[in-house]
């Protein structure tokens, strides 16, 4: 199942992606679908009709990985009242 993550790009803006399968240490890359600016729209790097892309370890800062549905209901909030 695909995971919803944040990727930040070397010199560039962080973008949305969906990845298959959580990154091992011995990949050179991830693979990663799906890529589009945190507004939702097209990644202006990428050619028009591009659904997945390899990125080198070497341009990715890191990722943030987000909850599913699932886990969501599961992450209890912290909020403050004033």
């Amino acid at each position: 199942m695909a995971r919803t993550v944040i990727v930040h790009i070397v010199g560039e803006d962080p973008v949305y992606a969906e990845l298959e399968n959580e990154p091992q240490p011995s990949d050179n890359f991830i693979l990663v679908s799906n890529l589009r600016k945190r507004d939702g729209k097209d990644v202006h790097y990428l050619s028009p009709g591009v659904q997945t892309v390899a990125f080198p370890w070497s341009r990715i800062t890191f990722l943030e990985f987000l909850p599913d549905e699932e886990e969501r209901g599961k992450v209890i909030d912290f909020f403050r009242l004033d």
